[in-house]
């Protein structure tokens, strides 16, 4: 069955008694046991919901895994999958990523023994040299970066990997398993802060993991259990909903991301435009071989910093806001919002500038969209 069948059907089924077709939401903390010995299936919400169920069945078939765990938000979801590892324990983390999975490893896992070394992750030697035989135990990798969408190879990195018997870990959040499938590119594990692309509404906070095999699939549903950072039955009806229409938003925030994206590149104002979908992009081949599209984010660099501050205060129809990913568009300014955490020596030399913005483009008309760009800079020119 194809993707787009797989999303619009969601849930379809799993009220096999009254043959609902959204999927009842089970607003329980617990539940009945038939008798002395006789369980439903279902004991306790924050081992297993009915509801959570459906979606993370979901997640495991769109990922093409052995499981899916769903969590209270993307961060929870990294956590968890952090908690797998131990004292002594190595990771190779893109040195380009979300600043909350930064500083989750930065200030809180290295209080627990566990440290981590940022490479370029697109530069598979990078990796290899990075490696520290009998200590390294997992590639932590996003691809595309954010934000600055440099491109991985994955089918490469986790063959590295697990030739020597390391896990690789991917943080799907921005293709989402429409457009790239991770696990069957050799991945281990795939991460997303579901909040994003597959909630795709704003509306509802949500972490997903998948793990490619049971034995993955044990630990990490143990630690959800143990840590009990789970995703509630009415966020997770939300979640369901919201990836019904993933395919067709999918669709359309792709295409008006590479208008937009052709857009920018003639502007004066701005210096460079990131946009793997653009044929001049570093990673532009690698995205077309493991992936059907380029996704909906961009991230451009403006060659005055004060121009950062007249787009940001001019724009009507985009919002300046965090996160991404929603039918709405946002502008961010990663140096002070999502990568704010990150010192600034760190910032400057992967290349998270102050003169950086980034941009989740929505499903609105794009002519729109250019519109408010282009009034929004007006004024701004070289």
């Amino acid at each position: 069955m194809n993707i787009e069948t797989i999303v619009a059907q969601a849930g379809i089924g799993a009220d096999s008694e009254k043959g609902s077709i959204s999927v009842p939401i089970y607003h329980s903390a617990t539940f009945r046991h038939i008798a002395l010995g006789v369980s439903t299936g279902y004991d306790y919400s924050r081992t297993s919901n009915p509801t959570r169920k459906v979606l993370e069945d979901l997640a495991a078939e769109l990922e093409g895994g052995c499981g899916g765990y769903a969590f209270a938000s993307g961060m929870a979801a990294v956590t968890a999958v952090l908690m797998i590892f131990s004292k002594g324990d190595h990771l190779i983390v893109s040195d380009d990523l979300y600043g909350g999975t930064y500083r989750v490893l930065d200030k809180i896992f290295c209080r627990y023994g566990i440290t981590a070394s940022y490479v370029d992750t697109s530069n598979v030697e990078e990796v290899i040299a990075a490696i520290q035989p009998e200590v390294t135990k997992a590639i932590f990798i996003e691809s595309p970066t954010n934000p600055l969408m440099k491109i991985t190879n994955i089918r490469e990195v986790a063959s590295v990997a697990k030739s020597r018997g390391i896990l690789t870990i991917v943080d799907n959040t921005f293709m989402t398993p429409y457009l790239q499938q991770p696990i069957k590119l050799g991945a281990d594990i795939v991460v997303h802060s579901a909040t994003k692309y597959l909630g795709g509404h704003n509306d509802v906070l949500g972490g997903i993991v998948v793990g490619a095999t049971q034995e993955l699939c044990e630990k990490i549903k143990f630690i959800q259990n143990s840590t009990g950072g789970v995703l509630g039955p009415q966020d997770s009806w939300l979640m369901i909903r919201g990836i019904k229409t993933l395919a067709v938003r999918m669709d359309r925030q792709q295409d008006n991301a590479f208008k937009i994206a052709k857009w920018l590149k003639e502007r004066p104002e701005v210096k460079e435009v990131y946009y793997p979908g653009l044929p001049g992009h570093p990673g532009h081949n690698i995205i077309s071989e493991q992936a059907k599209g380029y996704g909906a984010m961009i991230s451009f660099k403006v060659k005055r910093k004060e121009f950062i501050e007249r787009i940001i205060n001019r724009v009507r129809i985009i919002s300046f806001a965090e996160s991404l990913g929603g039918v709405e568009s946002l502008i961010t300014y990663p140096a002070k919002q999502t990568h704010g955490d990150i010192p600034e020596e760190v910032r400057n030399r992967i290349g998270v500038t102050d003169d950086l913005l980034r941009l989740s483009v929505g499903i609105e008309n794009a002519d729109d969209l250019l519109k408010d760009l282009e009034q929004a800079m007006e004024g701004g020119r070289a």
